[in-house]
């Protein structure tokens, strides 16, 4: 083990948190804000991935892929907010996880009907195949460098829209005093309505984003909703920043964990034992982060809607 393979894990790490945060945002915001208990959000980051990949292979172009991904996912969403979600406002949390439960399962066969069941390769883009030498004998791949970029302009722009605008005021209001809200004068349905276009964009932009990474296949979406709802509860439920810190917090700890610990348990165990208990470790320390907040902070890092 030496300081160049911990920075480097350490970066993909905050790269992976990265993501994790555009998916935990969406579901946060949707959750926190509007009370709504979405499953189906890891399947718009599924349909971001699939779209992405399908344009970038037929047009070369993976800017136009990522736009068209972005604005393809935002209006499957706006059918999916008008022909059920609105009908879910006013139902508890049950009914919202059997109807969005349910999305995910025709969602899982539309894209087996569309793309059949074996994994689907995103292309690289060309000019980020290769690595860059971030530091003295520290060459990183540039697409990799590409994500973290992308994922702190995203944080950075969303703390500034939420914390900032007329918008992200009006949309604490409404969240805070619906009532109170509409006499003012907010449309606060409309509010929502973003809201809830608004996840869907960054769910779809992490799928966009991770394709190239991972293979994009049927099922991913649920596979990184738990993560994704793991950092929601890290960081408080309607907390933005505390969706951000989770995210980054979950991120580090599953990549060392996943890249360091079979190595440490290889001294003691059979390298096939080590191999298969490595990652399922990893994976137990991301429950064990989120039972250490809870422990001492029940309602998690960061207060809602902050």
């Amino acid at each position: 083990m030496t300081g160049t393979l911990v920075l480097e894990q350490l970066l993909n790490g905050i790269g992976y948190g990265l993501m994790l945060f555009l998916l935990a945002a969406g579901l946060t915001l949707v959750f926190g804000i509007m009370d709504v208990l979405n499953l189906a959000h890891g399947s718009l980051f599924m349909a971001g991935a699939y779209l992405a990949a399908e344009a970038h292979t037929r047009t070369g172009s993976f800017t136009a892929a990522i736009v068209f991904a972005v604005l393809a996912t935002m209006a499957l969403a706006l059918l999916l907010e008008v022909l059920l979600m609105r009908r879910l406002y006013a139902r508890d949390h049950l009914a919202q996880v059997l109807a969005t439960f349910g999305v995910i399962l025709i969602a899982d066969d539309l894209v087996k009907m569309a793309w059949g069941p074996s994994p689907v390769m995103a292309p690289t883009p060309p000019a980020l195949s290769g690595p860059i030498e971030i530091l003295p004998g520290l060459p990183y791949p540039a697409y990799r460098l590409l994500i973290l970029g992308a994922g702190v302009a995203v944080a950075l722009g969303l703390w500034w829209l939420v914390n900032h605008t007329r918008i992200g005021m009006r949309v604490r209001a409404g969240a805070s005093d619906r009532p109170m809200a509409e006499w003012m004068g907010v449309r606060v349905g409309r509010i929502f309505n973003g809201v809830f276009l608004l996840g869907a964009a960054l769910a779809a932009l992490a799928g966009a984003l991770m394709g190239p990474l991972v293979a994009v296949q049927v099922g991913m979406g649920e596979q990184i909703l738990i993560p994704a709802l793991v950092v929601l509860v890290i960081g408080g439920i309607g907390s933005v920043r505390g969706a951000f810190v989770a995210a980054l917090l979950v991120g580090v700890v599953d990549t060392i964990g996943r890249a360091f610990l079979p190595m440490a348990l290889r001294a003691t165990l059979p390298p096939a034992t080590a191999a298969d208990l490595g990652p399922l470790f990893a994976e137990l320390a991301m429950y064990a982060l989120m039972v250490g907040v809870l422990i001492f902070r029940p309602a998690g890092l960061f207060s809602p809607r902050t």
